[in-house]
């Protein structure tokens, strides 16, 4: 088959059956499969995935590698990667509909629109994978565990909703910590500078994406933390 290229692929993503999109953050509508418009928020489970299990989002899920990992290990559990560039989550979302993983779907839009998209309580827990570290202080509010993004995802969560951040990147680790020992209703569970000098601090942490595997072989350490907010 011939290589596709974005054109291709976003043109494949509006007829895929597992994938949601919002073209413009100043009008917070996405449209599904076809181009028609579609209004689950507060309804993810049950409109899409046709059931009533529990929904995560992967944030920043490019190829949404751990979206798929996670849900060919958790068949009982919903899974939603969340990006704004359509030809990564082109990748993800083919491969879901070639094993016909039906518990797993992708939302493209800007991650500072969630709230657009979610009721309150309605996401059970969050993964940050490798995300964009931002490193210039001038882009603080641009990286996922700031106090802005916090605000952001506190009231979306359900109560005891965890957190789970995975990064090579060191700067963004002990920022990281810095912000949550900064913000009144933030609840550290655990942090670990280098997850395989030992064992796992949960199994899921032994899914590794594409970049995760580059670091690892440059030498670099797999940092992370996970944590809660307390509810509004």
């Amino acid at each position: 088959m011939a290589r596709r290229n974005k054109l291709d692929k976003f043109a494949d993503l509006d007829g895929f059956v597992n994938v949601y999109q919002n073209f413009d953050e100043k009008q917070p509508a996405i449209t599904g499969p076809g181009g028609t418009v579609a209004d689950l928020k507060g309804r993810w489970s049950e409109d899409h995935f046709g059931n009533s299990h529990p929904l995560t989002l992967e944030l920043a899920c490019g190829r949404g590698e751990y979206s798929l990992a996670l849900g060919r290990q958790y068949p009982e559990r919903n899974f939603l990667g969340v990006d704004i560039k359509g030809a990564r989550i082109w990748q993800g979302a083919r491969k879901a509909l070639q094993e016909k993983l039906t518990n797993v779907a992708f939302l493209r839009t800007r991650i500072e629109m969630l709230d657009a998209f979610f009721n309150p309580g309605e996401i059970s827990e969050i993964w940050i994978t490798f995300p964009d570290p931002f490193p210039r202080d001038s882009k603080v509010n641009r990286r996922l565990t700031s106090a802005h993004f916090l605000r952001l995802f506190r009231p979306l969560l359900q109560p005891g909703g965890i957190i789970h951040l995975k990064t090579d990147d060191p700067g963004l680790y002990a920022f990281t910590l810095e912000t949550l020992q900064e913000t009144p209703f933030a609840n550290l569970l655990g942090h670990w500078d280098d997850i395989y000098a030992g064992e796992l601090p949960t199994p899921e942490l032994a899914f590794k994406t594409y970049y995760e595997a580059m670091h690892l072989e440059a030498g670099k350490t797999i940092k992370y933390v996970r944590f809660t907010l307390d509810p509004l």
